[in-house]
């Protein structure tokens, strides 16, 4: 049994747990959802300052530990930028925090984890997932029966070398009678023109999005005003997901920040319902839920 079947068999392990578990510290009743194809929650970026402390990634992880005792949740997707300018202090701060996930954490370098290191970024990595899961590197494939989960890291800053593009390119191929949904840090330019001259730039990634065979890209990176933007869509076949920043909003501008986070959940009828949490807040948000289909390849 190779190491990712194995990591794919203790999520499924620990899923069936968590259903079982007592009620939500935020007071619903256990109860969880129709068995889903697969459901997880994401978590966008947290890069706080001046001071190294996350009380929005703190309330956010407690809030999706108490979900997972009622919904079928698998693990924790992210998109990179936990630690500002990948200092030894924030990633410190953010270990803290880690630690209190029951699920195990998948994700990715941002712009931030490149102010330092790859090194000292999987170091940390292996630390957040310590006893949860060994599926430790820069880009990685969760691949499940109905859909696949591609996580590319940026090759520095938030852009990709030629190889990069080549490995996502190269994993998609593999996949393509599979739907995949691609986790990167941030989409390419020109989807989201709040910040449309900030993104990927390689002219490569047309060709990504291009695939037939991809449903969406869930990227964070703009740390977006979720009531002030437009945060979900669809351009051409590909779906586009934003996932607010915990720990500070940027645009359209730092007036109003509000920690939220995302579940994305597959249904047996391969919906993708995607819902959006304020951080410590029982019930979804209503006006910014998404939905759409699972393409048939």
């Amino acid at each position: 049994m190779t190491k990712l079947n194995r990591s794919i068999q203790n999520l499924a392990s620990k899923s069936a747990c968590f259903l079982f578990a007592a009620a939500s510290v935020f007071g619903h009743s256990t109860q969880a959802k129709s068995d889903p194809l697969l459901a997880f929650a994401i978590l966008g970026d947290g890069e706080p300052k001046p001071l190294a402390e996350f009380p929005g990634l703190s309330t956010a992880v407690d809030h999706v530990n108490a979900l997972a005792r009622e919904q079928p949740l698998s693990f924790v997707a992210g998109v990179g930028d936990i630690p500002h300018k990948g200092t030894v202090i924030q990633y410190e701060a953010a270990t803290e925090v880690f630690k209190k996930l029951e699920l195990p954490f998948y994700t990715i370098m941002g712009n931030e984890e490149h102010g330092a290191s790859v090194d000292r970024y999987l170091e940390y990595f292996a630390q957040w997932n310590a006893g949860k899961t060994d599926l430790l590197d820069t880009k990685y494939v969760l691949e499940f029966e109905e859909v696949a989960l591609i996580f590319a890291s940026a090759d520095y800053g938030r852009d990709f070398t030629d190889s990069g593009i080549a490995w996502i390119l190269d994993r998609m191929e593999a996949l393509s009678k599979k739907p995949v949904l691609l986790f990167v840090h941030g989409a390419q330019l020109g989807v989201y023109p709040e910040r449309a001259d900030k993104g990927i730039t390689h002219p490569g990634f047309a060709e990504v999005v291009a695939q037939k065979n991809l449903a969406a890209v869930i990227s964070g990176d703009l740390h977006m005003d979720m009531d002030r933007v437009d945060h979900s869509k669809q351009i051409g076949h590909v779906h586009y997901l934003h996932v607010p920043a915990l720990e500070r909003t940027k645009i359209p501008d730092e007036t109003n920040h509000t920690p939220m986070f995302r579940t994305m959940t597959i249904g047996q009828d391969r919906m993708v319902e995607v819902a959006t949490y304020e951080a410590g807040v029982d019930e979804p948000l209503e006006r910014h839920a998404y939905r759409f289909p699972l393409p048939t390849l």
